[in-house]
């Protein structure tokens, strides 16, 4: 019993040490999170008026900004925002009038928030010092402020800081007593002498917004006054090593020495592997000391990379010789990303960027989240649509990001929070041009350790003297850190090249030649000769959707999708309301089909190593850029899944090279079939097989490849396929699959069949190119008429249709064409019975669509809707056709734009359409539905529409103007 009693005892003695050391361990950090004291100070008075002196009369919850606890202006048009506007005809076009009366305020440029501000603003709050921080180093430090912030302990200021990329601290006074003290803050996010570029995605309202607060951790800690300021460790897998710099410093400019303590180990595998400590000595003059500890990392160590993300913590102790002690926990991986030719290597291993470009797109808040499991959240969405990497576009994340894609093994690229341009510019001397060295060395600083920091740039697209900047900023970078890559700027095609860039980021090698007949057998390969280091091509992509009303929903933070109410609206004006969910489903089918094509065919180029997309997700700035298979959160839109998605973009994918996708039944399809492989290790004795099956899954040709071993590379040549297509007699969707046999890597790609004799079909309809006597009167005496108005269009003329849809919307490029997002059109009708085709644009339709002219049906029915119907950019929803059928006088009339008749040679797909719509229009089944009078349908070849865009901006966005040569 006595024996149970003491042991009893003992671990409740233990327990109550465990309490006592936490709470000694809670005594050391004060959280500042909850209510403070605040005022705006929209007048600049409150550092005259000393109102840190004062008691600030309202309440703020922080961390949080000012319109998450909606301290602010109201909305008006009046709003003085930061960012670029091109497109003004929202200020002034008389259809929009409604959207800017007060009440009902929808701007269409980006997402609205519940108050907007921008100014000085003051927050305080009281703490109470502990006695037990005496001669303690104090330091108040804050995670995420926006932007410049003054820093004042009862009447002292005591620091100003001025960052968007790293955590904001202040030392407070050494000889601050315990007890009650009071905390101001004095806030300002106006862009001042140092201009990053007001459409930067550190501080646009295009993205997360120019907001003014504070957000992330907010805390007052006590610690040793000798300590370290800075721990960066630099892997050598070659010598199975890590270089450990270290930085100390001592309060009041004291020297000291004593002992530092290196223990590393690995967290995140599955046998930990425990690294041997190194004590060294330490010492420190005048408050500063540096020292250098190669830490040998043992016989076995573990690599990270994006399959296996193995990644090590070291825990730096320092112990004084007086007896004061510091200890700090740093994470890091062994890895090396190095460019070794034209290729990326991680490890010694090629590598592939597969990517995104993030946007600081966070609509519940109008910040990046600050905790780790959102950022895993929208990497692990990332690799479930096969990708590795993501760019920063002219901002850096905050730490969780990095700590997340460490830990699920993702390549990234921060940046500089710079797009100096739109009133900016770097190499001119301006301030900002030290800031960039300020900020980026401060990313490096904060975040150098993590292994997925990657690569670095000084932001986005510069105007100024930008190759003298950069050349030296590269230098600069090259010279100090060697962990990660650096290029200059992340550009578009016609900005200059930085001849010392370690690799390129930019356009040129991208985009779809849709203006010719689709193949997938083109390579950038041309584009990118000229370059001797790796190659990603900068946003691509921006095929735009419709967008989709159903996400307005999801708005419950910060922020109102204003601007898709406008557009959902606008569609109601024009008839179309019902039609919403159809044109999204659509006009997203034919965006991932882009999306797809694009991607392949970056991965069939040889040298080409990687691609950021311009994204993964929507954008919703800038005019309301809805470039992505996701929503801005991330979420699926319904018309392309992840996992298909994938399939196309992942780590080894089966690719086609084929001269064509629409053939006829007297040729061969002749295809070859390779493979790009960015896995883990090579692919040994890889086994291929394809089948090609019609739509419903009939099984018309397989075959298998001889196995090969797959490399890590791409252009891995496995054979080719001929299968005759004599055999199928009527028109027919096949689709095409290539497997790599026991894996999850496959791929496919849809082939369309025609007769190449087409039957003539036997009629009453009288085909004609015009509106000519006889068809009028084959339309009094209640006959049919087919009318050919290709080229012959007038209200609709200004709407330029392609295959492509918009890029990347039609506001900020001012009506730039093309004006469409596809067509939409509906299978089961009788007039497709002989053309089998989806709802949506598909490789059949290219030589039918592109550009072909559409009509406006401005001044047809309520109700009317086309057999064929492209689908408008959403800042016009003007109803517009291609086909359509109705009832004139007593007759019937079938109105096609494009270029359909007898005798289109060459044109399969389209002599199959017309075909089709013979045949129906021979049929019982013709029986349009709505009346349309004649003068209506003459309407349309001779009136322009009522509708017409009209810019009231001058300027142009700098992707539409011409760049220096040289600067």
């Amino acid at each position: 019993m006595q024996i149970q009693l003491r042991r009893i005892f003992k671990v409740l003695i233990a327990l109550a040490f465990i309490v006592l050391s936490n709470a000694q361990t809670r005594a050391q950090s004060i959280s500042l999170a909850g209510q403070w004291r605040f005022k705006t100070d929209a007048k600049d008075e409150g550092l005259k008026g000393k109102w840190y002196n004062s008691v600030l009369p309202d309440r703020i919850s922080l961390p949080g900004s000012m319109a998450e606890n909606l301290k602010g202006d109201e909305i008006t048009l009046k709003t003085k925002w930061t960012g670029s506007i091109y497109d003004s005809s929202y200020f002034f076009h008389p259809r929009l009038e409604k959207y800017r009366k007060p009440g009902n305020i929808k701007i269409p440029f980006w997402l609205t928030p519940a108050k907007h501000y921008t100014g000085a603003a003051w927050y305080q709050k009281d703490v109470e010092i502990p006695a037990s921080w005496k001669d303690k180093r104090m330091v108040l430090s804050l995670e995420y402020p926006h932007s410049e912030t003054h820093v004042w302990i009862d009447d002292v200021e005591i620091g100003t800081a001025f960052t968007f990329v790293v955590a904001q601290q202040f030392e407070l006074p050494a000889n601050l007593k315990a007890g009650k003290h009071t905390i101001t803050l004095l806030i300002d996010n106006r862009i001042k002498a140092i201009n990053v570029g007001q459409d930067s995605h550190s501080l646009t309202d295009h993205t997360q917004g120019n907001w003014n607060g504070v957000v992330g951790k907010m805390t007052l800690t006590a610690g040793s006054p000798v300590y370290f300021d800075d721990i960066q460790v630099y892997p050598n897998l070659k010598n199975k090593s890590a270089k450990v710099k270290i930085q100390l410093k001592a309060a009041a400019n004291q020297s000291a020495t004593g002992k530092i303590t290196l223990n590393a180990s690995s967290f995140n595998t599955q046998s930990i592997l425990q690294v041997k400590p190194v004590t060294v000595p330490y010492q420190i003059t005048n408050g500063e000391g540096s020292l250098e500890i190669n830490l040998p990392m043992g016989d076995k160590i573990v690599t990270w990379d994006e399959f296996d993300p193995a990644l090590y913590r070291l825990t730096a102790t320092l112990i004084s010789k007086d007896g004061k002690k510091e200890v700090k926990n740093v994470q890091f991986g062994m890895r090396e990303f190095k460019a070794v030719g034209q290729s990326f290597e991680i490890n010694g291993r090629p590598v592939f960027l597969r990517g995104t470009v993030n946007n600081c797109e966070f609509p519940l808040t109008g910040y990046p989240s600050m905790d780790v499991a959102a950022w895993l959240r929208i990497f692990k969405i990332s690799k479930a649509h096969g990708l590795n990497h993501m760019r920063f576009h002219s901002f850096c994340p905050p730490e969780a990001a990095f700590i997340a894609a460490d830990q699920i093994g993702f390549y990234l690229q921060p940046e500089g929070p710079s797009w100096a341009n739109h009133g900016s510019s770097i190499g001119d001397g301006k301030p900002i041009d030290q800031f960039i060295y300020d900020e980026t060395n401060r990313m490096a600083k904060n975040y150098g350790n993590y292994a997925s920091f990657c690569m670095m740039a000084y932001g986005n697209e510069p105007r100024g003297r930008q190759v003298e900047y950069l050349t030296k900023f590269n230098d600069y970078w090259k010279a100090k850190d060697s962990r990660r890559l650096y290029t200059g700027a992340s550009v578009g095609g016609s900005w200059p090249v930085i001849p010392n860039n370690e690799f390129m980021v930019r356009a040129g090698a991208r985009g779809l030649d849709w203006g010719r007949k689709p193949e997938s057998i083109s390579t950038y390969a041309k584009q990118i000769e000229q370059f001797n280091v790796p190659f990603v091509a900068h946003e691509m992509g921006q095929y735009c959707a419709f967008p989709n009303f159903d996400e307005i929903k999801k708005y419950t933070g910060v922020y109102r999708a204003k601007n898709f109410e406008l557009f959902q609206e606008d569609l109601k004006d024009h008839d179309m309301a019902d039609q919403a969910h159809a044109f999204l489903m659509a006009s997203g089918k034919l965006q991932a089909l882009c999306y797809k094509n694009e991607i392949e065919k970056a991965l069939r180029t040889p040298n080409y190593n990687g691609y950021q997309l311009l994204s993964l997700n929507d954008y919703p700035g800038q005019g309301t850029a809805l470039v992505g298979v996701l929503d801005a959160f991330w979420d699926e839109k319904g018309y392309i899944s992840a996992k298909e998605f994938k399939r196309f973009s992942n780590s080894t994918v089966p690719l086609l090279k084929v001269s064509k996708f629409v053939f006829t039944n007297d040729e061969t399809l002749n295809a070859a079939v390779e493979v790009a492989h960015f896995g883990k290790a090579p692919i040994e004795n890889a086994k291929l097989s394809w089948t090609l099956k019609t739509d419903n899954g009939t099984l018309v040709a397989k075959g298998d490849f001889t196995p090969k071993t797959l490399p890590v590379t791409n252009c891995i040549a496995m054979g080719e396929l001929n299968v005759p297509l004599n055999t199928i007699k009527v028109a027919t969707k096949l689709n095409l699959e290539v497997l790599i046999n026991g894996t999850e890597f496959a791929n496919d790609w849809n082939i369309w069949v025609y007769p190449a004799k087409i039957l003539e079909v036997k009629n009453e309809v009288y085909y004609c190119t015009s509106l000519d006597d006889k068809a009028k009167a084959v339309l009094a005496s209640g006959g049919s008429v087919f009318f050919n108005a290709a080229g012959k269009v007038v209200k609709g003329k200004e709407v330029v249709q392609t295959f492509l849809p918009v890029f990347w919307n039609t506001s900020w490029f001012k009506m730039r064409p093309p004006h469409t997002l596809g067509i939409l059109c509906d299978p089961k009708q009788a007039a497709f019975a002989s053309f089998p085709t989806d709802d949506h644009s598909d490789m059949q339709w290219w030589e039918i669509v592109n550009k072909s002219q559409v009509m406006n049906l401005e001044d047809f029915p309520l109700g009317f809707k086309p057999l064929v119907q492209p689908i408008d950019t959403w800042f016009l929803n003007r109803r517009l056709a291609m086909v359509f059928e109705a009832k004139v006088g007593k007759g019937k009339l079938l109105v096609s734009s494009a270029n359909l008749g007898p005798g289109l040679t060459g044109m399969p797909a389209a002599q199959q359409l017309y075909y089709s719509l013979q045949q129906y229009m021979g049929s019982d089944k013709f029986n349009p539905k709505f009346d349309v009078p004649l003068s209506t349908v003459q309407d349309i070849l001779e009136t322009p529409s009522k509708l017409q865009f009209e810019t009231f901006t001058k300027d142009s966005p700098d992707e539409l103007k011409v760049k220096s040569k040289t600067n």
